[in-house]
């Protein structure tokens, strides 16, 4: 089983470990050009609760990407711990870290990452595919999904007969599908216009809070960042300052509030399926009645 292997890279300690499910001790990434090294992260230190939207906030060429990708696993650190969950990701191999990120992790990308040749609830479904999902549960969990994001309408729409905004609800769809509990997102809104940004934004916040999963996020951008409960300032591969701007508490009454408002559509929709099917059974019953005194 996948808890079984993978449980050799759980790092032992005594007592719990309070809200922490991100921890990086001491990570450095250094890339060597010839003679020369580039310190693209120099020896950053910071922790993630579990539940918190944290940006990494930076000006291009800061580290800030080179960061999210350590935390990630897509690329490996030089040196230092990165823990998540508990787990020394550094040290794992490729195909256990693969199994993690099945597990785990979600992925939301700039550029969208669509496969083109496939409709968005086949795009959606990939990850389920991965963990083995049968075919008709990941199909209806993929179709609620898209639904969630605003996309009922598009099930059956390719890449190229969506605008970008709507491949980034795909985007999204496939990220949030499987429950990750960690969701990671480089620029994700770095394709799209000012409208469209907010919307996605609001997206991404909302369906975070209503699974209570944790989102690292890198911008350039402020604005964007003010969605954040932690910001993690980067500079030159250094950490120049973490603002915390949302306690633990905080957090979950928006969570608690988020569910019971998603809760309530729920109802609503329903409702308004039973409607109109109330209202296409009358029209079916009077329809078989004129029949009849047709007949008569």
């Amino acid at each position: 089983m996948f808890d079984a292997f993978i449980n050799k890279y759980r790092i032992r300690k005594s007592g719990k470990i309070m809200g922490k499910i991100i921890e990086l001790k001491n990570v450095k990434k250094v890339y060597h050009m010839g003679n020369e090294r580039i310190k693209a992260v120099n020896g950053v230190s910071f922790e993630i609760n579990k539940g918190e939207f944290c940006c990494l906030l930076g000006t291009s060429g800061s580290g800030k990407s080179t960061l999210l990708n350590l935390m990630a696993g897509i690329e490996k650190a030089s040196s230092g711990e990165i823990l998540l969950k508990g787990y020394d990701i550094r040290h794992m191999s490729e195909k256990n870290l693969a199994d993690f990120r099945q597990h785990y992790l979600g992925f939301v990308f700039q550029a969208y990452n669509l496969i083109g040749s496939m409709n968005a609830v086949e795009n959606v479904e990939l990850p389920l595919v991965f963990k083995r999902v049968d075919t008709k549960t990941r199909r209806r969990l993929a179709e609620q999904m898209l639904k969630q994001v605003g996309l009922g309408s598009r099930l059956t729409h390719k890449p190229k007969e969506m605008s970008g905004g709507q491949q980034q609800r795909v985007g999204i769809a496939r990220a949030f599908v499987a429950k990750p509990e960690i969701v990671f997102a480089d620029e994700p809104t770095g394709n799209l216009d000012t409208k469209t940004t907010m919307e996605v934004m609001e997206l991404i916040h909302a369906m975070a809070r209503r699974n209570r999963q944790t989102i690292v996020m890198v911008t350039h951008d402020p604005r964007l960042a003010s969605y954040g409960d932690k910001i993690i300032h980067i500079l030159d591969g250094n950490i120049q300052n973490v603002e915390v701007i949302k306690t633990a508490e905080q957090i979950e009454e928006e969570s608690r509030i988020e569910i019971e408002k998603f809760k309530e559509l729920q109802k609503e929709q329903k409702k308004a399926r039973e409607e109109k099917l109330a209202k296409l059974m009358g029209k079916k019953t009077e329809e078989i009645k004129d029949e009849a005194n047709k007949d008569n």
